[in-house]
């Protein structure tokens, strides 16, 4: 089995894969002031929660994109499953053909939903992961990794939002029952919702200009799934996308 671990800004995202199917996922907040020893422990436990031995994995494999997180995490992982864990990152084998002016500033994030996109879909793609930012990756025939988009998350901006304007209260993100709002709570949730919808519809337009052609278009993250259909485009919604595109760039480079 192997162990796969993405770090995220937010949350950890911790999967089992057996034999390309995902046994089990599971997330754990992400806090800079664990220590290793804390982390190690906690991923024992949610394996163990899960009804995986350690003595299962064979093997593991980290993505992240919080350089002060992962030492610890890493160091976790190896303390607990006695091996080295693969990190995705320069000198791995992707099968992505990166065409930004600094390829090595490109979030390992980013790397793997491509490749897992690309495993189960057909270039031209254009790729929203929907987290503590929301991102928008855009993939060319051949395996051309053009660049993308970054910008604030849904709950970025709603904290924000909330933490600035002192009479809005904070909200949850239910689904609006209509665009225009009739209280300052459901104002709040359409402009957070159908104005993310909209700014996807309309970035996706720009990107189709840009490029002079339309794309298969791939969402993911946790926030997807709630905005995802409010948006006009046609959108198809991946849950697994990362853990995925980490098992794929494994294989690549097993050792």
């Amino acid at each position: 089995m192997l162990l796969a671990i993405d770090i995220g800004n937010t949350n950890i995202v911790i999967g089992v894969i057996d034999h390309d199917e995902i046994v089990f996922k599971a997330r754990i907040a992400t806090e800079r002031q664990r220590t290793s020893d804390q982390y190690g422990v906690e991923i024992k436990n949610m394996l163990e929660a899960f009804g995986v031995k350690i003595s299962d994995i064979e093997d593991c494999i980290i993505a992240s994109v919080v350089p002060p997180v992962f030492n610890s995490v890493h160091t976790g992982v190896r303390k607990v499953i006695g091996k080295q864990p693969m990190v995705v990152g320069p000198g791995l084998k992707t099968g992505l053909n990166i065409h930004v002016d600094i390829p090595s500033q490109v979030g390992s994030d980013r790397i793997v939903a491509a490749v897992a996109a690309l495993a189960e879909y057909e270039a031209p793609l254009v790729l929203i992961d929907m987290g503590t930012a929301t991102t928008i990756e855009v993939v060319e025939p051949e395996n051309v990794y053009m660049g993308g988009i970054i910008f604030p998350g849904v709950m970025i901006s709603l904290d924000s939002l909330t933490s600035r304007a002192a009479q809005l209260p904070g909200i949850s993100l239910d689904k609006p029952k209509n665009i225009i709002g009739k209280n300052t709570v459901d104002c709040m949730r359409s402009g957070m919702m159908y104005g993310t919808a909209a700014m996807l519809d309309g970035v996706i337009d720009r990107i189709a200009e840009e490029l002079g052609h339309t794309s298969t278009i791939v969402a993911t993250g946790g926030m997807a799934q709630f905005i995802v259909p409010l948006c006009r485009h046609d959108i198809i919604l991946e849950k697994e996308l990362l853990l995925k595109g980490l098992n794929i760039i494994y294989k690549k480079n097993k050792r």
